[in-house]
């Protein structure tokens, strides 16, 4: 399983959080799902989906949602 790890910089709501968890977290491949005190953490399995396909998930749901990734 590999990790990635993004810095949002702020704390999301509690609907955000649900909103988020259910839907990067039914991607096939996608392991589990953390959101605490401003980062969103992935593990995935990479034989399953690639890096950049969750990176790309992560940062569209995100914006999605009004918050912004911190690069």
């Amino acid at each position: 399983m590999n990790k990635l790890f993004f810095d949002v910089g702020t704390i999301f709501c509690y609907e955000c959080v649900t909103a988020l968890r259910k839907f990067i977290g039914s991607v096939k491949g996608v392991a589990s799902i953390e959101i605490e005190e401003g980062k969103v953490i992935i593990e995935f399995d990479p034989s399953l989906i690639g890096e950049e396909t969750v990176s790309g998930l992560v940062r569209d749901s995100v914006e999605k949602l009004g918050y912004k990734i911190i690069d």
